[in-house]
């Protein structure tokens, strides 16, 4: 059985600016003393005993806490899992070594050139959110009564949503029971932050031992999209950057020019963004964005085979049959639109959704994201900015879709 139990407590609903890491220390602190156990090794050793799994994640919007265990010692589990998320014992001497290993965490990602980039690329589009250095610095200024009262703010009944997927038959009434016996305040669902997004120049993050040009860019529509456009969209990424045979992706590795980069959709409550990243030489930048470009318009002109979106949609199907598998791969399925966006799209209305998948949404769609007039471009590198703002001007179109 897999379990994921996500609250609306991430980071943006931290109290004041100065202490925006407070939602990760949180997650960290999940597993400490709790009202049962007296450490983290003591709830570590007694949820693990038969194999059982359990992990948290944080992000912008999220803490979610999650486990898998063995089908026979579900309701064990969930009971560990109870005692965890309500009854946490926080105490200064768990919380300085989480704030330690947060700090380490964080600095970490600074080599980690993705990690990067996209929390720039975000603030430089206008989301309300720190960079990596800035976000590091607010570890310090975390204490222990800033813990507790994020915890009480966040942690309550109403704000808590979850995921159960595995043997379900006869034991759901026990499991609603068990999840409304929790002893949470009742508490309120909190709202997504609303940030008004624009149009952004490139930006360099330099680095003198990065060779090669690690980049991201994005476009973005000031609306969420729909179950139907998002498989739309995720069809076009396949025909773009999907396989060694896609337009952009096959093209490029035939050339020599990328070793690999992709692209996807990101569906949130107020937006939508098109994005895509990769690892780039700087003397095959130019060659790769002038491809990125030559196919990206033919998208919107409406250049798009039958039979390439038939590919897309047979793969697709494909990656259904194989997605459920495990029930971790189901309960992932979910995540996403249900946390985020309060959807639920039902696992088995995915053939039907890719079956309706047209050329001409795709187009349209491709169009919409493009005529936005909301995109940034974000690269980490050695090299000068005059390169990133000429690979800029190859993302650029105007309102014929022809070259800038």
């Amino acid at each position: 059985m897999n379990v994921k139990i996500q609250f609306r407590a991430g980071m943006r609903y931290a109290k004041k600016p100065e202490v925006y890491e407070i939602a990760h220390i949180v997650e960290h602190l999940a597993f400490g003393a709790n009202a049962k156990y007296s450490s983290e090794q003591a709830f570590e050793s007694d949820f693990t005993k038969n194999g059982a799994y359990h992990n948290a994640w944080t992000s912008d919007f999220s803490v979610c806490y999650e486990s898998e265990c063995a089908d026979f010692e579900w309701d064990r589990i969930m009971e560990l899992q109870r005692v965890a998320i309500t009854s946490p014992k926080f105490n200064d001497e768990e919380l300085q070594s989480e704030k330690g290993n947060v700090k380490a965490e964080l600095t970490g990602y600074m080599n980690d050139y993705c990690r990067l980039l996209w929390p720039k690329l975000q603030q430089m589009l206008g989301e309300n959110i720190p960079n990596l250095q800035e976000r590091i610095k607010t570890i310090a200024n975390i204490e222990l009564k800033d813990i507790r009262e994020h915890y009480r703010r966040t942690h309550t009944a109403h704000n808590m949503r979850f995921i159960i997927a595995g043997n379900l038959k006869h034991r759901k009434r026990k499991i609603i029971k068990m999840l409304s016996d929790w002893e949470l305040k009742p508490g309120e669902r909190f709202e997504i932050p609303y940030d008004e997004l624009h149009d952004a120049n490139p930006v360099l993050i330099r680095r003198k031992d990065a060779s090669n040009i690690t980049f991201a860019f994005s476009w973005v529509i000031p609306r969420k999209l729909t179950p139907p456009e998002i498989y739309a969209m995720s069809c076009l990424n396949h025909i773009l950057t999907g396989t060694m045979s896609s337009r952009i992706l096959g093209q490029a590795r035939k050339h020599g020019l990328v070793y690999g980069m992709g692209s996807d959709v990101n569906n949130t409550w107020h937006n939508a963004s098109w994005d895509f990243d990769g690892e780039v030489n700087a003397e095959s930048a130019e060659k790769l964005f002038n491809l990125i470009h030559k196919e990206i318009k033919k998208i919107i002109e409406g250049e798009i085979k039958d039979t390439d979106v038939e590919a897309a949609k047979s793969y697709a199907t494909g990656r259904y049959q194989m997605g459920a598998q495990t029930v971790n791969q189901i309960s992932d399925y979910y995540a996403d639109g249900y946390f985020t966006n309060g959807t639920l799209e039902r696992y088995d209305r995915m053939p039907g959704l890719i079956r309706n998948i047209k050329k001409e949404t795709i187009v349209q769609l491709a169009q919409e994201f493009i005529k936005s007039n909301i995109h940034g471009l974000a690269a980490v590198s050695s090299v000068e900015k005059a390169l990133i703002n000429d690979l800029d001007t190859k993302l650029k179109f105007d309102s014929r879709n022809q070259e800038v």
